[in-house]
């Protein structure tokens, strides 16, 4: 088996980014209500989602914050860290057939703990839907 593991601690700076890109599709949101039970009409109705302040149904919150934890778990720091805790602040909506890009910066690396933060980010165009800070375990080499 080859090796899968990401990033180790001693592999880390400050400033690092990654990124993931992905549309929002109606089956997508149908999916993610039906896995999680979260079945709130903003979601999945149209004529209810008309009388809201989007006016058109929107994608759960967690769906970007999802998309965070593709990043932290598959690139940076990425196969073998463990997500321990994530801030985020919902900031604007997400329609359907808009592309989220969600992307993690390092910021701080604690060596000794072996812990780093990164903020956490989403953005549809270059608009920021979602803000926040995460904080993970990663191996130290050897």
């Amino acid at each position: 088996m080859a090796d899968q593991h990401g990033y180790y601690l001693e592999d880390l700076s400050i400033g690092m980014t990654s990124s993931f890109e992905k549309t929002i599709t109606d089956k997508d949101i149908q999916a993610f209500a039906a896995i999680t039970g979260d079945t709130n009409p903003v979601h999945l109705d149209d004529e209810y989602a008309a009388t809201t302040p989007f006016k058109a149904r929107i994608a759960h919150g967690m769906m970007s914050a999802g998309l965070i934890s593709t990043v932290l778990g598959t690139q940076l720091p990425g196969p073998g860290c463990i997500y321990l805790d994530q801030q985020i602040k919902f900031r604007a909506p997400v329609f359907i057939q808009d592309t989220v890009v969600a992307t993690v910066t390092v910021e701080e690396i604690n060596q000794r703990r072996g812990r780093v933060t990164l903020k956490t980010q989403c953005f549809v165009n270059d608009k920021l839907v979602a803000d926040g800070t995460a904080s993970m375990m990663v191996d130290k080499k050897g």
